[in-house]
């Protein structure tokens, strides 16, 4: 199986910067309890969790959309040479990620427009890479569409803004933010090629969008692909298939939780109705999957995309 799938006249390539084991299931979700990771074992070992060690296992990856020759990048990772101390695992990394672009021959000169679907340092990072000592746009022709309310939100000018932080986790996160700001967001800022958007947003000339889909950050967003039965590119809406079961389990990332909990529903109820594609940003196996409702209102798995399916590195 390729890492390319069709759906309607658009190609949907994933291409994954890192895969690996992040904290315990427990913290990720910890509302979850240890019998519903037991009782749906077959679903989510061991691609998203690890029964011996009970490590949460995550993948970071881009979605390549190509259509009516348009090269759009959904989510850019973490990226390198970032001073990340809220992140230890993440600070200073070095992949090879513009290479894997290559290799599915994206190159950064030929994307035009690239979408972050929230600000949070693994959605970001290659908005920029440095060069002779300065973090400059990694796609020189690109637009990229970012949501103003996040924007306003996490500005490190608008402080005030941000509720205090309840956990010592929290503060650290909260005080990384600033540095995301300024190695992620400022330069495309600064270069011109930064798009809020506050509204429902369309992409000009392709049949895409994008929908506010708050919760896990003020400005989350969903990108959505109008082809076929459609796709929906949900960002950090979901971070394991136990959400798709339990969608009242909350993220310990999520901002707001209770808005966060009802968008789950409602994007999920959605694809259910619709058959559209789910493709969250951090789910390790085939990546991306349809789901189906059973009596009426139990949410299952229906069935897996045709990406290779590919377990994270522990």
């Amino acid at each position: 199986m390729a890492q390319t799938i069709q759906v309607g006249d658009a190609s949907i390539t994933r291409v994954v910067e890192w895969s690996g084991a992040l904290k315990t299931v427990g913290e990720i979700l910890p509302e979850s309890s240890p019998e519903q990771w037991r009782a749906h074992r077959e679903l989510l070992a061991p691609d998203f969790w690890d029964p011996t060690t009970g490590a949460y296992l995550c993948h970071i990856q881009t979605w390549v959309v190509r259509i009516a020759g348009r090269t759009i990048l959904i989510d850019t990772g973490v990226g390198n040479d970032r001073d990340r101390p809220q992140i230890p695992p993440f600070a200073d990394l070095h992949t090879d990620f513009l290479d894997r672009l290559a290799a599915v021959d994206v190159f950064p000169e030929d994307v035009d427009t690239v979408i972050n679907t929230h600000i949070h340092y693994d959605h970001v990072g290659w908005n920029t890479r440095l060069v002779n000592g300065q973090f400059v746009p990694t796609f020189p022709n690109a637009s990229y569409i970012v949501p103003g309310a996040d924007y306003d939100y996490f500005h490190p000018d608008h402080a005030e803004n941000m509720r205090p932080p309840e956990t010592e986790d929290e503060r650290r996160r909260f005080a990384g933010i600033a540095l995301v700001f300024d190695d992620s967001i400022r330069p495309i800022e600064q270069a011109g090629q930064l798009h809020l958007w506050y509204a429902d947003h369309h992409l000009p000339g392709v049949p895409m969008s994008l929908e506010s889909t708050p919760g896990h950050t003020v400005g989350s967003s969903t990108v959505m692909l109008e082809q076929g039965a459609g796709a929906l590119f949900v960002g950090d809406l979901l971070h394991s298939p136990l959400q798709i079961l339990y969608p009242d389990l909350r993220c310990s990332f999520d901002l707001r939780p209770t808005q966060a909990r009802a968008t789950r529903k409602r994007i999920l109820a959605r694809a259910a109705a619709t058959g559209a594609l789910i493709l969250p940003a951090h789910f390790g196996g085939h990546s991306a999957v349809t789901v189906t409702a059973e009596a009426d209102t139990e949410l299952v798995v229906h069935q897996w995309a045709d990406f290779p399916r590919k377990q994270p590195s522990r």
